[in-house]
């Protein structure tokens, strides 16, 4: 009998290789052969799933939220995430994070010549943007936050705030610690005064 191919596992093994050489090396680095070199396979393989390196990489930019998706389902499941931990997740402060955030990058400068990249990354974004608007929008509710705070602004505001602490810390310009603390600092200005219990 012959064996199974599980092809979107193949697809997601070769766009895991794009996405290793794209932190490593950037985009310039990515070919047919180095991807197929780098997931171990042959170049025949490769173009077996996509046609060329275009395709390829328009693939590879549908997988660039998966590493940070498990950083924020990392947390003990009787654990909520809150819109800081979301935050948190956010910036490149291990090693996988950083890597995460190189790539972002790299794809970001290639979805400025090509709309179907730049799709995906306007799709991404609104889509994070709901869940963070969404996260506000409970916490408010919740009496957690102000009861001013209009949730998707403040999504747009943090995730603005987020992209520039992201790139800082890339750069060196300032530590984890220090973007985390400007995380938190922003954070007490939209945070109610818990209520005394009688």
């Amino acid at each position: 009998m012959p064996k199974r191919v599980d092809h979107e596992h193949r697809r997601q093994q070769i766009a895991a290789a794009v996405r290793r050489i794209a932190a490593d090396r950037g985009l310039e680095g990515v070919s047919l052969n180095e991807v197929a070199a780098e997931a171990g396979i042959s170049k025949g393989f490769v173009q077996h799933y996509f046609a060329s390196r275009d395709d390829m990489l328009r693939f590879a930019t549908t997988t660039l939220r998966s590493g940070l998706e498990e950083r924020i389902t990392a947390a003990p499941p009787e654990a909520d995430p809150t819109v800081r931990d979301l935050l948190v997740a956010l910036l490149p402060l291990d090693d996988a994070a950083r890597d995460d955030a190189l790539v972002a990058n790299a794809f970001l400068v290639r979805a400025l010549k090509d709309a179907e990249i730049a799709g995906h990354f306007r799709t991404g974004h609104g889509q994070l943007r709901d869940a963070v608007a969404a996260m506000i929008a409970a916490a408010r509710d919740d009496g957690d936050l102000l009861p001013t705070v209009e949730p998707a602004t403040e999504a747009g505001l943090l995730l603005a705030l987020m992209s520039g602490l992201g790139d800082a810390v890339l750069l060196g310009y300032q530590t984890g610690e220090e973007a985390v603390a400007l995380i938190d600092l922003h954070l007490s200005r939209i945070t109610a005064t818990p209520r005394k219990t009688p």
